[in-house]
């Protein structure tokens, strides 16, 4: 895999940037997962969390990707805490998974994201286990820290319902894959990449230019790439103004050659793919939101500074001061609810793999349903939060040094994935008309009439 950063400005100087984090404030109100395993895991994992956030503010200062984090992530075995424990893994629930999400998105937002596809891949691999088909050498695989990135999206005008991705089957019944994927997610990180491309099943011999609609049926079809093969390039060009060190840039195939047994059927992908997704989010957006939170108790204690109209001598004793604080901690520990709730009705729908499918029609429906609504509620509540925090400091808490600026705009560049507006929609129209919700969508260039 060829591997391109892009340039990085050069280190910036300490001066003027925020102190060390002291200790941990002493109760952060959310929501827990009552699970001996999950505690013992936390406990494993506290020593690691310390060490990502020793240098997160630096990393978004120098717009330095968080190679080494992730590495330290694979080595610990973050990438296989949902595979069962007879595979190598921890065998999490969904919930107990979820939690870690939100308490690694407290220390840096862009990890349990950079993590997405990877966790989605690992969840699709478990439903089609459940479902009788052995997927030892995937479990294998991840059990020994390899994992997975994303490439789904294309950018510009491609016409939704379109892909300019494709799989050429050759001659040997292998396939080779050529195409350009934006928004590739923790792929620059991966040693696999799940890639959604159109298949054409045209033989025309392993030298062949066959395309799609040549020499036979096209369909849409999933391809489990090795990072590592020839042909394979990644580039950081992401430039959001959040969510930096995702890894979230562009993804290119030229002629790359995958194995017929990594390339699967769409259709027959994991049913609540489309709300594991928005799970994901929902829990780096909570993250987030306890970020802010713990920056703004920490700030509000150590200031001195304070006007000479305020409530009290003391900005850590002025009643409104702490009043805002509440209200953050208040939008944290709802947004955090929610989002366990959404992961609670997705594991209902994990346990269903064996049993009637009509039972998981409807479980899937739920649980798309719980995460469009929780989009709407937590985005909200989380802005709100990183925003309101500027209210319980003065305006020295707007140093570039601080970055607690961090917060709102990586909280922002999440929740700008998938529409609220549109999520909205989804939910007030299957309340009042039964309307089905998207379980799998895309986007692109729509037909106009004019």
């Amino acid at each position: 895999m060829s591997v391109q950063p892009s340039v990085q400005p050069a280190a910036r100087s300490s001066v003027g940037r925020a102190p060390a984090r002291e200790a941990a404030v002493p109760f952060v109100p959310h929501v827990a997962v009552d699970s001996p395993r999950l505690a013992g895991l936390r406990a494993t994992y506290a020593p690691l969390w310390e060490r990502i956030a020793a240098g997160a503010v630096g990393r978004e200062l120098d717009g330095e990707l968080p190679v080494e984090q992730v590495a330290w992530l694979k080595a610990a075995g973050f990438g296989a805490v949902r595979v069962p424990r007879e595979h190598g893994g921890e065998g999490l629930s969904l919930p107990e998974v979820t939690q870690l999400w939100i308490e690694l998105a407290a220390v840096d937002s862009n990890l349990p994201q950079a993590f997405r596809g990877h966790f989605a891949l690992v969840e699709d691999r478990l439903w089609q286990h459940a479902r009788g088909s052995d997927q030892a050498r995937w479990f294998d695989r991840f059990a020994a820290g390899e994992i997975a990135g994303n490439a789904w999206s294309e950018v510009g005008a491609t016409e939704i319902g379109t892909q300019r991705t494709v799989l050429t089957r050759l001659a040997g019944g292998d396939y080779r894959l050529d195409g350009t994927k934006y928004y590739t997610t923790g792929t620059i990180y991966a040693e696999w990449v799940d890639v959604y491309a159109l298949r054409d099943e045209g033989d025309e011999g392993d030298e062949g230019e066959g395309g799609a609609g040549v020499g036979g049926a096209d369909d849409f079809a999933i391809a489990i790439v090795d990072t590592r093969r020839s042909g394979v390039s990644v580039v950081d060009d992401w430039d959001g103004f959040g969510q930096r060190g995702t890894g979230s840039g562009t993804t290119s195939f030229d002629a790359v050659r995958v194995p017929a047994e990594d390339v699967l059927a769409f259709e027959e992908r994991f049913p609540h793919q489309t709300a594991l997704y928005q799970l994901n989010l929902l829990a780096t957006l909570a993250g987030i939101g306890r970020a802010a939170l713990a920056d703004a108790v920490t700030e509000v204690r150590r200031r001195e500074r304070n006007y000479s109209h305020a409530n009290a001598a003391r900005v850590r004793d002025d009643a409104q001061v702490l009043a805002r604080i509440g209200e953050i901690a208040a939008a944290v520990y709802a947004a955090e609810a929610a989002t366990l709730r959404v992961a609670e009705a997705l594991q209902a729908v994990a346990d269903s793999a064996h049993g009637d499918p009509e039972r998981t029609r409807r479980l899937v429906e739920v649980g798309e349903i719980e995460s469009s609504t929780a989009q709407v509620v937590v985005t909200d509540l989380v802005l709100r939060a990183t925003n309101d925090l500027f209210d319980t400091l003065g305006a020295s808490a707007t140093a570039r040094g601080r970055a607690l600026d961090r917060h709102w705009r990586n909280a922002r560049t999440v929740s700008s994935h998938n529409p609220r507006i549109l999520k909205a929609r989804v939910v007030g129209d299957h309340l009042v008309n039964g309307a089905t919700p998207p379980y799998a969508w895309s986007i692109g260039a729509t037909r106009r009439d004019r």
